[in-house]
């Protein structure tokens, strides 16, 4: 592809910062101009192919391309290249730039809506490309104790990962207003944490379910070795199921699952939710929600880490729950938090990276940090957060004030 409206796309989106590109004729193009706080990143294109990749679509082309070697960082990182590309185009700035033809933006939703449907029978396939790709990454990415794969808290500065995690689930915890002997349902349930440290603190009984075999056989290992498994069922069930089956539960909590649900099945989820609940139930669910207004998932991510996932935004989320007359009884943001954790996950890859390419190979190591860093870049920059919505069936359930929130969550703490 000629110069022209390749250098025209990028000189659109580099304007802070400096980017300086070799192509693979040997040409270079600076973009960009030296700026307090936005990096200086010098990449490398192997073949002439990269440009017309990028220019096609921005975000899988260059993922791609980065993934398959062929664009080369020379200066700087993946995480500093893609936070100098968000950055220029911060969703607080308003500026939104997508060559996509309107006829490719159609096909593109169409596209997503039809794998967002996410059958009980396609919800466990997609669960699996993510999940069930074994163990031992999540081990060297997460926080050893607590193997949290969702939003950690952290609500004051200096804090470890584990340490954030701890409070995320104390956070959560208080919120559900558990009382001793309660049973609790965990939607989502991934390696067992939330579900331990329920059993461990408030003296509840706790049913994780999930459709991920490796977590499955994990959870049940954590569970022993915590202490708790006479207090913590899992089982490899999908929640629509579950809530066919007529069973019931004092408490609900959904940590990081309400991504995979897709917006076909959102009244579904929120119906069964409903269900699940006892009269006098409480449910919170945790979740990354955007900040604009319903969108698509990005071509990269859906094609290579989530697929049939989906970023809810909380309109069509509270619409939704609406439609099944659950009352929202509580709303919190967490605006920058996730970014924090990711940006551990990431360091925590750095730090392993010999192993992970000897579990996977070079380029899936690539593709991960890849993920890793554009997730942080959309927390930071983008439009991503987090949503935590605390949900009942009858509005007299919970008391008036927020303070019993504080007061368990200081109890969890110890």
């Amino acid at each position: 592809m000629s110069g022209s409206l390749f250098e025209r796309v990028i000189g659109m989106i580099f304007r802070k910062g400096r980017l300086n590109i070799t192509f693979a004729d040997g040409h270079t193009a600076s973009f960009g101009e030296p700026t307090e706080g936005y990096p200086e990143i010098a990449i490398r294109f192997t073949d002439k192919r990269v440009p017309r990749d990028i220019v096609t679509n921005l975000g899988l082309g260059a993922a791609e391309a980065f993934m398959d070697g062929r664009l080369v960082i020379e200066q700087g990182d993946i995480m500093e290249f893609i936070q100098l590309a968000q950055a220029n185009r911060a969703w607080e700035d308003g500026l939104e730039l997508d060559n996509a033809s309107i006829l490719k933006r159609i096909s593109q939703r169409v596209t997503y809506v039809m794998r967002s449907f996410n059958k009980p029978h396609t919800s466990k396939q997609n669960v699996a490309h993510h999940y069930d790709i074994g163990n031992d990454l999540y081990k060297l990415m997460l926080d050893a104790e607590h193997m949290q794969y969702s939003c950690a808290y952290f609500p004051r500065e200096g804090m470890t990962l584990a340490e954030a995690q701890e409070a995320k689930l104390a956070h959560i915890a208080a919120k559900l207003a558990l009382e001793p002997g309660q049973t609790v349902l965990d939607i989502g349930c991934g390696w067992g944490g939330m579900a331990i440290f329920l059993a461990k603190h408030a003296d509840v009984k706790v049913l994780g379910i999930t459709l991920s075999e490796e977590q499955l056989a994990l959870a049940k290992e954590r569970a022993e070795a915590a202490g708790v498994a006479d207090k913590v069922e899992f089982r490899l069930v999908d929640y629509r199921d579950l809530a066919d089956s007529g069973a019931q539960f004092d408490r609900i909590v959904s940590v990081g699952m309400f991504e995979h649900v897709g917006v076909p099945q959102f009244k579904t989820y929120f119906r069964s939710c409903a269900k699940l609940m006892k009269e006098d139930g409480v449910a919170l669910i945790h979740t990354i929600g955007r900040l604009s207004g319903p969108s698509r998932t990005d071509a990269f991510t859906n094609k290579y880490i989530f697929p049939g996932g989906y970023i809810p935004a909380l309109s069509e989320t509270v619409a939704a729950s609406e439609q099944v007359r659950l009352t929202l009884t509580d709303v919190e943001i967490l605006r920058y938090h996730y970014a924090l954790t990711l940006r551990e996950w990431y360091v925590r890859c750095l730090e392993h990276k010999d192993a992970i390419v000897a579990m996977y190979d070079e380029r899936f190591y690539r593709m991960w940090t890849f993920y890793l860093a554009g997730a942080v870049a959309a927390f930071e920059n983008g439009s991503m957060v987090n949503f935590q919505l605390q949900y009942t069936r009858r509005r007299k359930t919970l008391p008036l004030a927020r303070d019993y929130m504080v007061e368990a969550e200081k109890k969890l703490l110890g």
